[in-house]
């Protein structure tokens, strides 16, 4: 197949977490013998930090601005089977236009942050990447997020067929390797900042560290408002590269994963961070949300915390049962949860005869952004 994709970045992994999954999927699909074609609006803040340059199999195409590329998206458009827009995608009103009056056998929403898709709608702001006849254009919705999230974005956008597609891991890239001195820690935690999970980062990892201040805690990510008021054992990494996140990983005894409150109130929304720790064979403390349950089983794969006691607890255990848990948890990954097995989900959905492009007459013509309004 030929899949041309309109989303956020697979360019830059700074301050997002859209590119090292992107990166996985390519790679897997292109394994598949599919090609993709990307299109990225070539922003500065992602140019100045940029940590991939083209595509395994495919086309990564920069544009200054929509009415630029337009053309060069209709001839790409013209002979593809399949048609995505993602979410964040800072074009995506005038891609789903492009793509709803495309020839695409399959037209495709992939929503990587469906609990901030559902929010703004909820708020009375739809997202930006969405126009006013929601979701409706598409003949397939595709979820970061399952559970209640995919009822949601029917009754909410209008989307007509949704299925979950979750975060995975390339093992090529996430896998047991030599610790650094750079990264080296007790706890670990690798995300960039968000304001809606601060709080718990705060009672989870920062709490811990003035807790125990014989402990060493590496944080990295970007966009952290106030990092000089870290205590001294918290070391803060701004940018990891995708290429240090094994290193950053296997340098520490345990890492720690937070979800974002909107994440975590629908549940079923495991973070690509899980994945790759797992695959390193880390053991993982995690706070708590519906369905983690589903991806790793608690007490034995991952480690469950629900406030900094938990945490602390965590780190007193025996080094002999850290790792056996993060080795239960790496044989869990490799077996449910890699881009390989993503790029076979995608495959059978769109697969499915019920995911073939149905003619104009028959698209739904309300505004559903409008009725919920």
């Amino acid at each position: 197949m030929k899949l041309v994709v309109f989303g956020l970045t697979v360019s830059s992994s700074w301050g997002n977490g859209h590119a090292t999954l992107w990166r996985g999927l390519c790679r897997a699909l292109a394994r598949r013998g599919h090609t993709v074609v990307f299109f990225e609006r070539d922003v500065p803040y992602y140019r100045s930090a940029r940590d991939l340059f083209a595509l395994e199999a495919g086309r990564l195409v920069f544009y200054e601005s929509w009415d630029s590329v337009r053309e060069e998206a209709e001839a790409e458009l013209a002979d593809a089977d399949v048609a995505m827009v993602t979410s964040y995608c800072p074009d995506g009103v005038a891609a789903t236009d492009l793509v709803a009056a495309s020839r695409s056998l399959r037209r495709i929403f992939y929503d990587l942050d469906t609990p901030v898709t559902l929010a703004s709608i909820a708020s009375g702001e739809p997202p930006a990447y969405i126009g006013e006849r929601g979701l409706t254009d598409f003949d397939l919705v595709l979820s970061f997020t399952g559970g209640r999230a995919l009822s949601l974005l029917q009754e909410r956008l209008g989307a007509r067929r949704v299925a979950p597609l979750y975060g995975h891991v390339d093992p090529q890239v996430h896998h047991a390797t030599t610790p650094s001195e750079r990264y080296r820690g007790d706890l670990s935690y690798l995300a960039t900042y968000s304001a809606d999970r601060a709080a718990a980062v705060d009672e989870l990892f920062v709490r811990p560290a003035l807790a125990a201040p014989k402990l060493r805690f590496v944080l990295g990510g970007a966009m952290y408002p106030e990092p000089e008021a870290f205590p001294e054992n918290l070391v803060h990494h701004p940018h990891v590269p995708p290429g240090e996140h094994a290193e950053f990983f296997c340098s520490s005894r345990l890492t720690l994963n937070v979800t974002r409150k909107t994440m975590a109130e629908l549940g079923f929304c495991p973070s690509g961070r899980l994945f790759e720790a797992a695959a390193c064979g880390i053991p993982i403390v995690s706070d708590w949300f519906a369905g983690l349950d589903l991806f790793f089983e608690p007490d034995s794969e991952i480690l469950v915390a629900r406030d900094r006691h938990d945490v602390l607890a965590a780190l007193s255990l025996p080094a002999e049962e850290l790792v056996q848990i993060g080795q239960r948890a790496r044989a869990r990954v490799l077996s449910e949860h890699t881009a390989h097995h993503r790029a076979l989900t995608l495959e059978s959905l769109l697969a499915d005869p019920e995911a073939v492009a149905a003619p104009r007459s028959m698209r739904v013509a309300s505004d559903p952004l409008g009725a919920g309004r």
